[in-house]
């Protein structure tokens, strides 16, 4: 019997039993329902167990109201209210007291770090363990880093990881804490939140609103003259005219003669650079319409199944480490598409990553379903890319000048597709034919136009802004952008801040800036990354932050205490404000049945289920069901500049748009004698 038992620590039940599939012939047991496997070798035995995430959770240890510091660990069970975690830690705890060495398998993250630090810590009774460090979840990598392991935890990460989450639950809790007993004392409950990267995040939103809200529309003009000798064309004076005085010069140019000339260039286009997280989520927003969170989880899945490399990264490397041209040759299925391989090694982008590379497939196939099946074709696709030719572009521009004034018309050949045939691009052929010598301005056009407000944030490209002023990690800002969704800061597909989430940044403003001092929180995130790099003082450096962090919030209490009836009664008249606007966007349509009260989207708080009812109940009962899960509202689009609700174009009913976590919105008529229902009904049969 071997005298060694060897516990490998994994975070997810799916990392557990890809790592025993590798390692041998495991044996699969369960722990009351928990799985792990167990590999019998001649020297020791291998127990390969999981966690379901994070099994521990920071909790105040004493104190009332705020603010709050003496803080600690807790498992999740005894915080979280039906919590199922339980089973996980229980499980752990038989199997450490079997175990005689440790080797931690979580993500290689400060995530996954603090993960497996804690279970250290708190179930093994031990500080320190081995630890494997791979990127996917392939056979071959995860048995190169089980017989090549660290010999320590990375305790950077650890506590790096650890001290974020002190950070964020002192803010968090705190401020969140301030804000409903400022809006309890102006005689009202409502569950609010701000946080150490929220609180900055909202506040781009608002500003991006007032600049909209604030803008005011200008004329100007845009000149085109229509010139020709053999071949006639269109071009265009590339100023904008602000002053109407200025048109005078253009009218007077019909009937001369000007000079032509046509300039053609080469212009060679590399291909795209690997995907880092934010670059897949904008991606897959652009192409597919899916939200950063929704794309974070589908990437999760794909590495959980073995199909991709580790996703939450924020590199643009492909280290030939990887066996990139054993990957290619593996992707079977794209063979159409790897025939355009042309470069031994791939184009890279400049930013890097010390725990992981870029995202990249591994050539391992499984089924997929849809919302899969599209981002791991954009991961694929991107990848192959990477090792195709550069993109020829032949540019054209035609010069067109006459009285000192300069017209230009553009055209585009590619000559050669390059990476293109791989991956989709915005270039867009424009034949012109050539153009030289003398020419008759035979026609001019001017067109008056008004200049257009700054355009809203998508929740892609304001996780993209988040990332370019560094606030929040690559993990967390899709979640950041989802909670001020969820808490009602902001609203709609194309980001406008509500009333409430208006007035919250308003009276920050006025009355605790700092809240929302986004150089304060990269300044929190600097000193965060200088501990994740240390080699030593590492507890030291952690202590520090917390202590300023501790600091910061003391000045912020005593702003917040001198004016906090002031911002409770301004939050409570914001929140009637947006009870209001909500009410009136989820009125849909005329009653037709009472033809006096308006349809209206409610919610059941017993049933937590939305229904729509007419609003002279109770005069009048007529109600329609929906969909069991979700948040319901009416479907908006864009009609000319103005966001309206959109129609079913079978019966003119206003549409539904059903949004689950987790899931693609879906949208719906919610008229029973629709001839679309036959839809709705299947759809809410397969819910239920």
């Amino acid at each position: 019997m071997p005298n060694q038992t060897e516990l490998i620590i994994t975070e997810k039940p799916q990392a557990a039993a890809k790592i025993a599939s590798a390692l041998g012939k495991a044996e699969k047991k369960n722990i009351k329902g928990v799985p792990y496997y167990e590999i019998l070798l001649p020297q020791k035995k291998i127990l390969i167990g999981c966690a379901v995430g994070h099994l521990f959770t920071l909790k105040q240890k004493s104190g009332k109201g705020w603010p709050i510091f003496d803080i600690g660990w807790v498992p999740n069970f005894k915080v979280k209210k039906q919590d199922w975690s339980k089973k996980y830690s229980d499980a752990l705890s038989v199997l450490c007291k079997k175990a005689n060495n440790f080797i931690i398998a979580c993500d290689y993250d400060i995530e996954g770090e603090l993960i497996g630090w804690n279970i250290l810590r708190f179930i093994a009774k031990t500080n320190n363990a081995k630890r494997m460090k791979f990127s996917t979840l392939t056979s071959d990598e995860l048995r190169a880093s089980y017989t090549s392991p660290l010999p320590n935890i990375d305790f950077g990460q650890a506590y790096a990881g650890e001290t974020r989450h002190k950070l964020d639950w002192l803010y968090g809790i705190n401020l969140s804490r301030a804000l409903m007993e400022a809006i309890k004392k102006a005689g009202n409950f409502k569950i609010l939140s701000i946080g150490r990267v929220q609180g900055p995040a909202l506040h781009l939103v608002v500003e991006k609103e007032r600049a909209i809200k604030n803008f005011k529309p200008e004329p100007y003009w845009q000149i085109f003259l229509v010139v020709s000798n053999s071949h006639k064309i269109e071009v265009k004076y590339p100023k904008d005219i602000t002053k109407k005085s200025e048109l005078a010069k253009f009218k007077v140019l019909k009937g001369k003669t000007a000079e032509a000339k046509t300039i053609v260039k080469e212009e060679k286009i590399p291909p795209p650079t690997p995907f880092d997280l934010t670059t897949l989520q904008t991606e897959a927003y652009k192409f597919y319409g899916l939200t950063p969170s929704r794309t974070l989880q589908i990437a999760q899945q794909l590495y959980l199944a073995g199909l991709i490399s580790y996703p939450r990264t924020s590199s643009q490397k492909l280290p030939p480490s990887i066996a990139y041209k054993e990957i290619l040759k593996k992707l079977s299925k794209y063979t159409r598409l790897v025939r355009y391989v042309k470069r031994d090694k791939p184009i890279e982008g400049k930013k890097s990553d010390p725990a992981h590379p870029s995202i990249y497939p591994t050539g391992e196939h499984k089924e997929l379903n849809d919302e899969e099946k599209k981002v791991y074709n954009l991961i694929v696709r991107r990848f192959i890319s990477c090792f195709c030719d550069f993109a020829v572009l032949e540019n054209k521009k035609i010069e067109v000048t006459i009285d000192s004034l300069k017209f230009i018309a553009k055209g585009l050949n590619i000559k050669e597709r390059g990476w293109m045939n791989v991956y989709e691009a915005n270039f867009k052929e424009t034949k012109l034919p050539d153009l030289n010598g003398k020419v008759k301005i035979k026609e001019i056009r001017i067109e008056e136009k008004m200049t257009k407000p700054p355009k809203r944030y998508t929740s892609a490209s304001l996780v993209r802004e988040l990332e370019k002023r560094n606030l929040g990690t690559k993990a967390t800002r899709a979640s950041i952008v989802e909670t001020l969704f969820n808490r009602g800061y902001i609203k709609g597909k194309s980001i406008e801040a509500t009333p409430l989430g208006m007035s919250l940044i308003e009276s920050l403003e006025k009355n605790s800036p700092i809240i929302i001092d986004e150089s304060l929180t990269r300044e929190f995130e600097k000193q965060m990354n200088s501990i994740q790099t240390a080699k030593k003082n590492l507890k030291e450096k952690s202590e520090k932050i917390i202590e300023q962090a501790k600091q910061t919030l003391l000045k912020i209490e005593k702003q917040f205490r001198e004016n906090e009836e002031k911002i409770g009664k301004e939050l409570l008249s914001s929140l009637k404000k947006s009870r209001e606007k909500e009410m009136e966007d989820n009125t849909l349509i005329e009653c037709p049945v009472c033809k006096k009260g308006n349809l209206r989207i409610l919610y059941n708080k017993n049933s937590k289920r939305y229904f729509i009812a007419c609003s002279a109940y109770p005069e009048c009962k007529n109600t329609y069901t929906l969909p069991p899960y979700g948040l319901m509202k009416p479907s908006i689009i864009e009609d000319d500049g103005k966001r309206v609700k959109e129609t079913c174009p079978e019966c003119g009913f206003p549409l539904i748009l059903a949004i689950r976590k987790g899931r693609t919105p879906w949208k719906f008529c919610f008229n029973p004698a629709c001839p679309t229902r036959k839809q709705y009904n299947g759809k809410r049969k397969k819910e239920e």
